[in-house]
């Protein structure tokens, strides 16, 4: 069992690795030049060659290329960066309860997806969430993210997951008060001004292979903000499940190895009960079978 991640490097250069039983290993060490959005856009040909890497690690293996423990190592966003970044809205039952005091009758709607800009959202672990200075109400999100391993286009439910790569956790970070634009009362939501922002999207700490997480949709789910428990949910809750999505979504474009799927929030967010992040917060972020992150909230520009 193996994860894929980068830590910094000289100059803080993304250097890719796999963890195995604590340890670092660098896989520029292991395999030459590489990336880890490389290999996961050729995952059908490197997954074995990365199983089979980390198995000769685990048994003493490389140990020219083990870089010290992971607990030491700072780690970077495990995908640096998605090729897109597709976020479902209003996909836990409770979350939905939460935020609109009505039940979601899934029999008469199909997925609902707005869209992240990965190069500006996308940071690692214990990196600081700037809260842009364009708004009040930054709010937080836990998301399950599924990262893609091979082209999909009309894909069944049946067979979306195998689809799927691995597994990340990502912070669905949103300026709640942006949602709505005054000057322009005849559209509907700006999704833009809600949702992409410099550090907007905390992912990590990185990624487990799809074949590591039996059922995706059975995992506890949670986020602290300086320690006080927030969200406390399973991914049973998600209304449309992982596989749901992928059909959805491949129904209408084709899914690119490499793009992330962030697949909804559950209950505890903070605007019904008027939270919100300010300076000086810790956010930190657990999903079972994965792992935990934790990120620093600052001023931003």
């Amino acid at each position: 069992m193996y994860h894929l991640l980068n830590t910094e490097g000289a100059g803080g250069a993304a250097r890719p690795g796999i963890a195995v039983g604590g340890t670092v290993f660098d896989l520029d060490k292991m395999m030459g030049p590489v990336t880890t959005i490389a290999l996961v856009a050729d995952w059908a040909a490197q997954a074995p060659r990365l199983e089979a890497l980390a198995a000769e690690a685990a048994d003493g293996g490389h140990a020219d290329a083990a870089s010290g423990p992971v607990a030491d190592a700072k780690l970077l966003a495990p995908l640096l960066y998605p090729l897109s970044l597709i976020c479902a809205g209003a996909n836990y039952a409770k979350h939905v309860l939460e935020m609109t005091g009505s039940e979601f009758d899934k029999s008469t709607r199909r997925p609902y997806f707005f869209l992240k800009m990965p190069r500006q959202g996308v940071i690692g672990p214990d990196a600081p969430i700037p809260l842009p200075h364009t708004s009040q109400q930054v709010d937080w999100e836990v998301e399950l993210a599924a990262v893609i391993g091979r082209p999909a286009r009309n894909v069944k439910a049946a067979d979306a997951l195998d689809c799927v790569a691995g597994y990340t956790i990502m912070n669905d970070v949103s300026a709640r008060d942006l949602g709505r634009r005054p000057d322009w009362p005849n559209w509907g939501m700006d999704w833009l001004g809600h949702k992409s922002f410099d550090g907007a999207a905390p992912m990590g700490p990185w990624m487990v292979p799809a074949g590591q997480i039996p059922d995706p949709h059975v995992l506890d789910i949670k986020l602290w903000v300086n320690d006080e428990l927030q969200q406390d949910s399973n991914t049973s809750d998600l209304i449309f499940d992982v596989a749901e999505q992928i059909e959805y979504l491949s129904e209408h474009f084709t899914l690119h190895p490499g793009d992330v799927i962030s697949t909804g929030t559950p209950s505890g967010v903070g605007r019904p009960r008027g939270l919100f992040l300010k300076p000086g917060d810790t956010v930190r972020m657990e999903i079972e079978g994965i792992g935990e992150m934790t990120n620093p909230v600052i001023a931003g520009a």
